[in-house]
């Protein structure tokens, strides 16, 4: 089993968790990965999906939130201009985002035969990082076949992280990055609810990087300007308007942040998030349609989580990474290793 922050002693925040300490912790949402390792190529696909049916028909209200937009995501101006996610979304590298938005929408259509005839076309959504330092990223190695692999392998429970899927090739404040998650469980009239994070980290500068007891593990790797990226994947079943949910995931930033990342120029930082607790079915008929959301006096506790979860999936992703030598004998070390060697 990999490791996480918490295997180490670091804890971030407050709140509780939820069971797993994963995004999956919110009810209906799976995760997926396909791993490529193949000599210089290293790289793969995850796939986030926000419930088992047809997303095409029954969306989930959605927004995302550019940080720093030095990115090539696909699908986030709709996201944000109808509110809604009506695709899983996949991540992977750079160089891949088109392959994965064809596979997505040959998906979409196999289950949906009117889509593009006799109704709108379908929005697909991917998300990126950059692996090149550690994987042959002209290669373009991801394949749509790669892709269905990650949509089918999709489960609930615990997530893999660290050297998986997108995260294969990724690195993070000098150390391995990867796949990362985390949870927090929150009481809104006397129900349990969850929100969590999954990030595909690929950001922050040598040196820069502070866990919550002030120290500063610094990896032995030559000094590089800050040109990374980070996705971020944030969801919960508390239903929210538009608006509050692109106002939590705003949030997402704050815990980069704690980090010591400062968003520098050439890395992407986007955050895209949705909630399960307002769907949206395609085929509705009624004029009006009625929908709850969050008492706004409630929503602190909906920032701190995502705050915190944002900042233990980060530390997650690179405890679980294992040391990893890829693509011209590049090198990146483990969290991990560092905290062994500092206990």
């Amino acid at each position: 089993m990999s490791a996480s922050a918490r295997d180490f002693g670091i804890v971030c925040g407050i709140m509780p968790t939820g069971t797993h300490n994963a995004i999956t912790d919110v009810p209906g949402v799976k995760v997926g990965h396909i791993t490529i390792r193949e000599g210089n190529v290293n790289t793969g696909v995850t796939a986030i999906l926000p419930h088992d049916g047809n997303m095409f028909r029954q969306k989930v209200l959605a927004a995302s939130e550019s940080i720093n937009g030095f990115g090539k995501s696909a699908g986030l101006v709709q996201v944000n201009e109808l509110g809604s996610l009506e695709t899983p979304i996949l991540l992977t590298n750079t160089l891949s985002v088109g392959t994965c938005v064809n596979a997505l929408i040959k998906r979409a259509v196999a289950a949906n035969s009117d889509i593009g005839r006799t109704t709108s076309t379908v929005n697909a959504v991917v998300g990126e990082c950059n692996d090149g330092p550690l994987n042959d990223i002209q290669a373009m190695a991801v394949t749509e076949d790669h892709t269905y692999a990650a949509l089918d392998a999709a489960t609930s429970g615990a997530v893999a992280q660290g050297n998986v899927g997108a995260g294969t090739g990724m690195t993070c404040f000098g150390f391995k990055g990867g796949i990362g998650t985390s949870s927090r469980r929150i009481k809104l009239d006397g129900k349990d609810y969850h929100l969590g994070t999954l990030v595909l980290s690929n950001f922050g500068r040598k040196g820069d990087l502070t866990l919550p007891d002030g120290r500063h593990p610094t990896p032995d790797f030559p000094d590089q300007p800050e040109k990374g990226s980070i996705m971020m994947i944030m969801a919960t079943d508390i239903p929210l308007e538009h608006r509050q949910l692109q106002r939590v995931i705003r949030r997402c930033g704050a815990g980069i942040a704690r980090l010591g990342a400062f968003w520098g120029h050439g890395s992407g930082d986007i955050v895209i998030g949705f909630t399960t607790g307002v769907t949206i079915d395609h085929d509705q008929k009624p004029d009006l349609v009625a929908m709850q959301a969050l008492n706004e006096d409630k929503i602190d506790q909906l920032f701190r989580a995502a705050t915190e979860s944002t900042q233990e999936a980060i530390l997650n992703s690179m405890c679980a990474a294992e040391s990893f030598t890829g693509r011209d004998g590049n090198s990146r070390k483990s969290l991990a290793d560092w905290f062994k060697l500092n206990s």
